[in-house]
Order: C-alpha cells, then sequence, then structure tokens
C-alpha cells in the first residue's frame, strides 16, 4: 500500500505537461484489436488502468509493443483466447472489450465494469440495448460476467435511440458497429471529446463513422480495417485538475498539451471565482492571488461542466468567500469525498444531488482517502491547500488516471512525496 503525505500551504508555480486523455485511451487502446494489421498509437496515458488493459489484451493473444514511454504499437490475433479474466474486474472500462470483441470475432465474455464505486454497479442497460439492435444476443451468467454472441450471418446495422445520454455506451456501440453489415444510426449519444477521438481514430484505419461530437452518429459498416498510427488528444480532466488546484493554492501555473476549447466550460467557472485564465493556442496560464469568489456549479453532459472535476472545484469552493452551491446531474451519489474534506475544517452540507460550500479562511491537514479517482485528486489539492500535513491513502484510485501526478505537482513547488503504509497500518493512521 502506499500513500501521499503532503506540506501543505504552498503556492503552485510554474509548467506542467497534460498527457493523454483517459478516457480516450481506454477505448482507443482495444479498439486496436479491430485492424487487421499493426496498430500504432502515440501519447498514451502512463495509467492503471492502460496498463490493465494492455495485460487483459496480452492474455487475449495480442502482441503489443512499447516503443518508448507514450507509444505503443498493437498487433491483434486471428485466434483469441475469449475466457473470462480476473484483470476485467478491476477495470472501470472492461465494457469497451465488450464492444471490441463482438464486433471483431462475433463473441465476449467480459467481467461487469469496476474501477470507481459511486454507489452501486455502473448500469449497463444502454450498452445492453445496443449490441440487442446490432442483432446480438446478451446474457448475465453467474460470477458477475456479460455474455454476448453475433448470430451466425454477423451484426447488422440498426437505428438506435440511447434513453439517456451516455458516454460508455455510445463508445461500445460505435466500437461493436464499425464492422457490422449496413448503416447504424445512434441518437441521442454522448459529445465529449473522447466521443470524437475515438470516431476519428476508427476512420483513420478505414471506418466510416460520421457525426461524433453531435447528438446522432452514423456509422456505415466496412469490411475490415487496416494498421495505422494515431495521436490521443490531450486530458482534459488532468487539465482541469491543475487549474483548479492553482485555483486553490495560489500562484501562476501554465497548462500545456491542452486544447482550449476542451476547457471552456472549467476556465469559465475559474473566472467567475476571481482566477485569472489566459488562453493560448496549446496551453492556459492560470493565476490567482486575492481570495476566491463563490460560484455555483451544476454538472452536465458535455459541453456542460463535466461530472469528472466536480470534486476538484468543489475543494477549491472550500476556501470561496461565500456560498458555493454545487448540484450533481450525472452520478447523484459522488459526494462521499465531502466526509473527507469535513474532516480537514471544510464546511459542506450534502442533501441528495446537492452541496452547499460555506467558504472557510483555510483547511487544516489531516489522514484522508481518496474513495475514487477524482474525490483522490480533490484530496490531493486539498492537502496542497492546507495548513499542515496531509496524508491520503488508496492512491491506487488516483494512479488508475493520473500519470506522474506527484512528480507534476512537485515540479510545481508543491511539498508531497510516497510513502509506503505497512500492513495494517491504513486503517490506524485515521483512528
Amino acid at each position: 500500500m502506499t500513500k501521499y503525505v503532503i506540506n501543505g500551504g504552498k503556492t503552485l508555480n510554474g509548467e506542467v505537461t497534460i498527457s493523454g486523455a483517459k478516457n480516450a485511451a481506454v477505448a482507443i487502446v482495444p479498439a486496436a484489436l479491430l485492424a487487421d494489421g499493426p496498430v500504432r498509437i502515440e501519447n498514451v496515458p502512463k495509467i492503471i488502468d492502460v496498463t490493465l488493459q494492455m495485460e487483459i489484451m496480452r492474455e487475449l493473444g495480442a502482441q503489443i509493443r512499447l516503443i518508448n514511454s507514450t507509444t505503443v504499437e498493437i498487433q491483434n490475433t486471428q485466434n483469441p483466447s475469449l475466457k473470462p479474466h480476473e484483470l476485467e474486474r478491476k477495470l472501470r472500462a472492461s465494457y469497451y472489450l465488450l464492444g471490441v470483441l463482438l464486433g471483431k470475432y462475433g463473441f465476449a465474455e467480459v467481467a461487469m465494469p469496476g474501477g470507481c464505486n459511486f454507489g452501486g454497479v455502473r448500469p449497463i442497460d444502454q450498452h445492453i440495448k445496443g449490441f440487442e439492435a446490432l442483432g446480438a444476443k446478451v446474457t448475465l451468467p453467474k460470477g458477475g460476467y456479460i455474455r454476448v454472441e453475433a448470430p451466425e450471418d454477423g451484426l447488422h446495422g440498426a437505428h438506435i435511440y440511447f434513453d439517456v445520454v451516455t458516454v460508455g455506451a455510445t463508445m461500445n456501440i460505435m466500437l461493436a458497429a464499425v464492422l457490422a453489415k449496413g448503416q447504424t444510426i445512434m441518437e441521442n449519444c454522448a459529445k465529449e471529446p473522447h466521443i470524437v477521438d475515438l470516431a476519428n481514430f476508427l476512420n483513420a484505419l478505414g471506418a466510416d463513422v460520421k457525426g461524433a461530437g453531435t447528438d446522432v452518429i452514423k456509422i456505415r459498416g466496412v469490411e475490415s480495417l487496416h494498421g495505422g498510427s494515431y495521436s490521443i488528444i490531450p486530458d482534459q480532466i488532468e487539465a482541469g485538475t491543475f487549474m483548479a488546484a492553482a485555483a486553490a493554492c495560489g500562484g501562476s501555473v501554465l497548462v500545456k498539451n491542452v486544447i482550449p476549447r476542451h476547457l471552456e466550460c472549467i476556465t469559465a467557472k475559474l473566472r467567475e471565482m476571481s482566477v485569472e485564465v489566459t488562453e493560448f493556442d496549446d496551453a492556459v496560464l492560470v493565476r490567482r492571488e486575492g481570495r476566491l469568489t463563490k460560484t455555483n456549479i451544476k454538472t452536465l453532459p458535455y459541453p456542460g461542466f463535466p461530472t469528472d472535476m466536480q470534486p476538484q472545484m468543489t475543494t477549491a469552493l472550500c476556501l470561496a468567500e461565500g456560498t458555493s452551491i454545487i448540484t450533481e446531474g450525472i452520478w447523484g451519489s459522488r459526494y462521499r469525498y465531502t466526509e473527507e474534506l469535513s474532516r480537514m475544517g471544510a464546511n459542506i452540507h450534502v442533501d441528495g444531488a446537492i452541496a452547499v460550500v460555506e467558504g472557510v479562511k483555510e483547511l487544516n491537514g489531516a489522514p484522508v482517502r481518496a474513495h475514487d479517482l477524482r474525490a483522490g485528486a480533490a484530496m490531493v489539492i486539498a492537502g496542497l491547500a492546507a495548513k499542515g500535513v496531509t496524508e491520503v491513502e488508496q492512491v491506487q484510485n488516483i494512479e488508475r488516471g493520473y500519470e506522474t501526478l506527484v512528480e507534476k505537482f512537485v515540479a510545481l513547488g508543491a511539498d508531497m512525496y510516497r510513502s509506503e503504509i505497512p500492513d495494517g497500518a491504513e486503517s490506524a493512521n485515521r483512528a
């Protein structure tokens, strides 16, 4: 076990380079199995989720070669092992293997999604609805697995209307449909940048996907996909996390390797909070000198404010002057981390999907837990801004989605390091 030890209260200054987008990589990396030739993917983030995916793909028989720290070459196999693997249970994005394996080989059996727990298993009803519309038979055998089988004549195009806007189902059905016979039309699609990135990746390999980034995506199935090369977009949420950290801690941080258009909703809220944000072609400069001011946030599907930035921004607003109201419009039970902030002196009251934040002048260091990926990022921001020492446990949740987070913050002037926890010491630290 590992924890982060943070000696807070220091401003952040300097430059940070953002890694490839986690939410794009966890779909694009397995999507390489759809191609008949070798696929080179650049700007791959070095995070636990992607590492686990590549382990699973190797077990399936894929050949994976690391070209350098951020570039990988993947060659699929014509005779994959399609048995479920225990690794998949640890991986929230394991279900993207469903679309890939169903589309390529006509069969898949994958563990139910793992990863972050916001209070119950993530619903996959819209995934199932889409697969069945394409002609697949979907069963749920015992043991927490999902089995999908294509008919003898293969998947066929269909008209699919999603009952709710869903990123995962939009991407998964796209993966299954690119090799299906005929045309697939998906309506009420999610519009996130990583959906556009996946479509661009598939098209670079010979797919025919149109409309990604709008609420209607049309896919005309092709006979096969060929090899190629592609570079993953920068991570919108990692960039937003460093922007929120600069706001909470003060100082001046240049966030490099970003697409400013993807950050507009975050930038707008920071400016409402009296933070200065200057946009460049592929960077944003975040400055904060005086005290933060209150604002209200409601999370919504893209281009609205992202749910994955809610914990980080709420943490910054704990130090703002006045009362801020946060409304969680995507994941209603995403406020577990507020109990940790309260341990540090924050004044937060949660009622269902709404959190009321009364700003305080300072937070105080305390032992806290990273209940999930973004909650963990929020704990790091809180520790950096707090007076005294904060110890963040369960950091494996953070490292699922952030590459070299400690090193990046240290380069900005933070005083933090990773420390090994002796067996049995984790719960004692919080007693």
